[in-house]
This record gives C-alpha cells, sequence and structure tokens, in this order.
C-alpha cells in the first residue's frame, strides 16, 4: 500500500489522505450518534402493546375473581329477589348492569360453539349458566370486572377495544388450552369466572380457573 502511494504523486497522495481521513471522522460520527435501547424502550418507541398488555395484568384479574367470586348457591336467590342490589352487592358497574364473579361447580348438559350450559345444584331451574371455554371468548367482561381498567387510561377507544380482545386471548392460553378441545358433555366442572349481569335469568361466564372434576 505504502509503496503504491508512493508512487502517486504528491497532490494526489494528499488526496487520498484527505478522503481516508474524511472517512474515519464520518464512521465516529455515526458511532457517536447511535443509541442504545432496552427492549422497553423499543416498545415504547414502537407504541403501545395490548398483547404485553394482556400478559402483564391477567394474573391481577384472576386473582381479583377468585377472591371475590361469590357461590353461585348464595348469589342465584339473592339475584332472583332484586338484580340490581346482587349486582351492586357483589360486583362492579359496568356500561349495562353489573358485572359479578361467581364461583360454581356444575354438570354439562349441553354445549355449542364452546359454550356449554351448567346444571348447578341449588340454583332455581330458571337461570339458565353457561361458560365459554373458547376457540372463541366473547365480550369485555374480563376486561371490565375489575372496575380498574377504564377508558381514558389509553389514548382511543381502538386500544381500549384491543385490550379486550387479548385478555380473552390471554384467558385461552392461560386457561382454557386444555379444556376447549375436549368432549364436556356430562361432566363436573368447577368454574371461576365473571359474568355480565344483564339478564338475571342468563348468566354467560367467562372463567380466569376452570377445572373438570369428572
Amino acid at each position: 500500500m505504502s509503496a503504491t502511494l508512493n508512487s502517486v504523486p504528491g497532490d494526489k497522495r494528499i488526496k487520498v489522505y484527505m478522503t481516508a481521513a474524511l472517512a474515519l471522522v464520518l464512521i465516529a460520527l455515526m458511532a457517536f450518534d447511535t443509541k442504545v435501547i432496552s427492549l422497553t424502550e423499543l416498545e415504547s418507541e414502537v407504541g403501545f402493546s395490548p398483547q404485553q398488555f394482556a400478559q402483564e395484568t391477567f394474573p391481577e384479574i384472576q386473582a381479583y375473581v377468585e377472591d371475590n367470586a361469590v357461590n353461585a348457591s348464595v348469589l342465584a336467590p339473592e339475584v332472583l329477589q332484586d338484580a340490581g342490589a346482587a349486582g351492586e352487592k357483589y360486583g362492579v358497574a359496568a356500561g349495562i348492569g353489573h358485572i359479578v364473579p361467581v364461583a360454581l361447580s356444575g354438570v354439562v348438559a349441553e354445549g355449542r360453539g364452546g359454550v356449554y350450559t351448567l346444571e348447578v345444584v341449588d340454583v332455581p331451574s330458571d337461570i339458565t349458566i353457561r361458560v365459554q371455554t373458547g376457540p372463541v371468548i366473547n365480550g369485555t367482561t374480563l376486561r371490565d370486572t375489575t372496575g380498574s381498567i377504564q377508558f381514558g387510561g389509553f389514548t382511543n377507544q381502538i386500544e381500549y377495544q384491543d385490550v379486550g380482545a387479548a385478555l380473552n386471548d390471554e384467558v385461552k392460553r392461560q386457561v382454557l388450552a386444555d379444556i376447549s378441545e375436549q368432549a364436556l358433555a356430562g361432566k363436573t366442572l368447577e368454574v371461576v369466572g365473571s359474568f355480565t349481569m344483564i339478564n338475571p335469568k342468563n348468566w354467560l361466564i367467562t372463567p380466569v380457573s376452570i377445572a373438570i372434576i369428572e
């Protein structure tokens, strides 16, 4: 390299040195301007992730529902007597009615599309109790059951709705993965979950825990 440069006229040799020096300066400036960020900072810069929010929040929702669930045999007669008072006593206000955490054990009578009707001892027969097991989980019951996840905590309505869907996906992943593929008719299920009390005689429960007993 030096032999080659020595054979180059002086003015051209100076230009070669200057070009090399400028290249080194440019590389140094690029390195100086490079910012190393953590994964958390990257997610913050990329934008809000409903999936990450659901993964972090679902355990808290699950614990809340399990801690506050009222037994269905206790809840049912109070609901039939005064649904509004029962909802206020045991649940939180939603857009329509209340969302109530409930615990029960029941025999699966029938099911369609992953929604099963349960026969629950000590619950009047004029109350229909159903539980969602997937693959599709509908509604925003999980998002709204604690009353602590509010629209004002999000940038817009899209984020708020996406969180509801992501929490439904999370319960499928954490709770229902081994349940949704099984034939449940005739089996006894222990269920803890929440339902929106729009019709006091028709409960559609979104579970946070579910176990097959028989």
